[in-house]
């Protein structure tokens, strides 16, 4: 087999990921097949991580000049979907999301932070709808949001934890390591500065904040 054409079909198993839309028998036997081709060409993840794999910028523009409550689980995001992410401002002061990686990885990103959003916008209203008012003060309603995209947070980091754990057991390797390296290293060229933002400095409503945390323990990933 032509080495590179080989490199090319270890990446594309390599991305195939329950983040990316596969079961999770359907990722591990991939996991398994990327492993068994390392060993029967007898390449390393250095080797594989050369192939060319060219990175991507995906953009989510909050069309905002605040921070909204969804930074608070973008970092999870991308930890999940095995991304770079970082925040950034246009001209006129209005924040964006971006993130950095493999187009497919990307894209798992894209759908995950749109299941979010939507997910976010039905409990606030189901929040709302329970409280038995017309309208509710925005301290409450961020509040809220701030708790559920917490939540959704920690639930993510806990499953790719877990995710890359069963990748390891099955296969011997880290073959997140494949993708992530080559991340890294384009990643690198592109010679960004970033200044470490802190806190906003808001208090949050405590009785809100805890009834987010609760919706963000119910969300679904697989949007059911």
């Amino acid at each position: 087999m032509d080495i590179d054409k080989l490199k090319f079909r270890i990446q594309a198993l390599a991305a195939k990921t329950v983040a990316n839309g596969c079961t999770e028998a359907e990722a591990l036997s991939a996991a398994a097949k990327v492993a068994d081709l390392l060993d029967q060409y007898d390449l390393s993840l250095s080797d594989v991580e050369r192939a060319g794999a060219q990175c991507e910028k995906l953009v989510m523009a909050s069309g905002k000049k605040q921070r909204q409550p969804m930074e608070g689980c973008i970092g999870a995001i991308a930890l999940f979907c095995d991304c770079k992410v970082w925040r950034e401002k246009d001209a006129e002061g209005r924040a964006a999301t971006v993130f950095f990686g493999l187009p497919a990885d990307l894209e798992a990103a894209r759908s995950l932070y749109a299941l979010i959003e939507a997910a976010m916008r039905s409990e606030a209203e189901a929040y709302k709808r329970a409280r038995k008012v017309i309208s509710y003060r925005h301290d409450e309603s961020r509040s809220f949001l701030i708790g559920m995209a917490q939540a959704i947070g920690e639930t993510l980091v806990e499953m790719k934890a877990s995710r890359d754990s069963a990748n390891r057991k099955a296969t011997g390797r880290d073959l997140v390591l494949v993708k992530s390296s080559a991340v890294e290293a384009e990643f690198t060229r592109l010679n960004l500065s970033f200044r470490q933002s802190g806190p906003s400095g808001r208090r949050v409503m405590a009785g809100a904040f805890e009834s987010g945390l609760e919706a963000g323990e119910r969300f679904d990933i697989k949007g059911r």
